[in-house]
């Protein structure tokens, strides 16, 4: 028990950057980011505090359709990031930290293990949008699809030319 508490300890503390960074990144999405022992499959979970309003409440109380726009910022519960530090995605992003804290990349990968981690404790996602875009610049990196190829860049051979102007103008109507 004395070898297992002082392996977790070791663990915090080979984390303590990572969870900074993270906190960083995140800004006021998350109150803190600490790293837990009770996840085992899942690189990282949100939780909110004893107190705190539960995803469902959150939900529930963001559907009411007589709440004044003032209760948006005690109504949101304050979020806990837990991080599971054995987890392969947790200890590659930290060797990608201890590289370059400021690198792009460990933004775009923090910020999606945040709203994937909100979708799965329950919590809707602020900007879905935002969220569709960093999965799909996700898959064009996983696919090794050069960033700067987009969509108005591909040639346009599906699309059908439009008709000559002075065309018989009934041509519809026969």
């Amino acid at each position: 028990d004395e070898e297992e508490k002082k392996k977790q300890e070791e663990l915090t503390k080979a984390n303590e950057q990572l969870c900074t960074v993270i906190k960083d990144t995140l800004g006021e999405k998350v109150e803190k980011v600490a790293t837990s022992q009770r996840l085992s499959s899942s690189p990282c979970v949100i939780v909110t505090g004893e107190f705190g309003w539960t995803a469902n409440m959150e939900r529930i109380m963001k559907a009411q359709a007589l709440r004044n726009s003032g209760m948006g910022s005690y109504m949101t519960s304050k979020k806990t990031l837990e991080i599971n530090p054995t987890h392969p995605i947790v200890t590659e992003l930290r060797k990608k930290v201890e590289k370059d804290k400021s690198d792009k990349t460990v933004k775009d990968l923090v910020w999606l293990l945040y709203e994937t981690a909100l979708l799965t404790s329950g919590f809707n996602l602020d900007e879905p949008n935002t969220f569709a875009s960093r999965i799909h610049r996700m898959i064009k990196l996983g696919l090794a699809i050069d960033e700067t190829e987009t969509e108005a860049d591909k040639p346009e051979d599906d699309i059908p030319a439009l008709e000559e102007e002075g065309g018989d103008a009934n041509e519809m109507e026969k």
